[in-house]
């Protein structure tokens, strides 16, 4: 009697962590949803930027990924714990990203997680309003830098103080002035200094340099247009 009992329990234990079969029907509906959501959150995040095509095929292929790395470990515990130690052995190796850019990763994962598990409409839903979201965005003028920004390089001897010995020329030609990096080069023979100014209205620029060179015993200068050093990455 005791033996009945217990065969009947294990029977029961066995029968509960049984995997839910995945049909057909189910896996191409949930793909074809992945790769149309995947194609739009690509083509939403690649709207007015200048994404690689690498970018934008990661961001078209990972729903899908994701979406059958779910299905397949969906209701068995120990297939998800491998899963998730094989994935934690990843490393990527390319050039980090943008705030954006890991943004978008992250919506595609979760399009697939969504897709995944059959919530379907829930992952239409999400990438359809965070796409729309992220043009308009892209549209309104938030976080626009000035156009009078420009990066200003300038090498100088390591007998220079930096810290002032350019003070009276910003102040002449500058409205806004700030030293962003300090590097040596050349065996510490010479530093390099980078800030980040804004011309004043009518101020000569080849006037600002010529004086620049002047201080600086004509070694290398150099200005540009501001790059966006706000968007760091990850």
């Amino acid at each position: 009697m005791l033996n009945s009992t217990t065969l009947a329990a294990t029977t029961v234990t066995t029968t509960e962590t049984t995997v839910a079969a995945i049909t057909t029907n189910e896996f191409v509906f949930c793909t074809a949803a992945s790769l149309v959501l995947g194609l739009i959150i690509a083509f939403a995040f690649n709207f007015r930027q200048k994404k690689t095509k690498s970018f934008m095929m990661t961001l078209a292929l990972l729903p899908v990924i994701v979406q059958v790395v779910i299905m397949l470990v969906n209701g068995n515990i120990g297939t998800g714990v491998a899963v998730m130690g094989a994935f934690s052995l990843v490393r990527f190796r390319s050039v980090p990203g943008s705030a954006m850019d890991i943004c978008a990763i992250f919506l595609s994962m979760a399009v697939g997680l969504a897709t995944g598990t059959n919530h379907l409409a829930l992952a239409l839903m999400l990438a359809v309003c965070v796409s729309l979201l992220n043009i308009i965005y892209t549209l309104l003028p938030i976080g626009k830098k000035k156009s009078g920004h420009k990066d200003l390089s300038i090498t100088i001897p390591e007998s220079l103080d930096y810290t002032e010995v350019f003070d009276d020329i910003f102040e002449k030609y500058l409205s806004e002035c700030e030293l962003v990096s300090v590097k040596t080069t050349n065996m510490g023979s010479l530093f390099k200094l980078k800030y980040r100014i804004e011309l004043k209205g009518d101020a000569n620029e080849k006037k600002l340099i010529d004086e620049l060179r002047c201080r600086n015993g004509n070694l290398e200068i150099m200005c540009a247009v501001a790059a966006d050093i706000e968007e760091q990455s990850f």
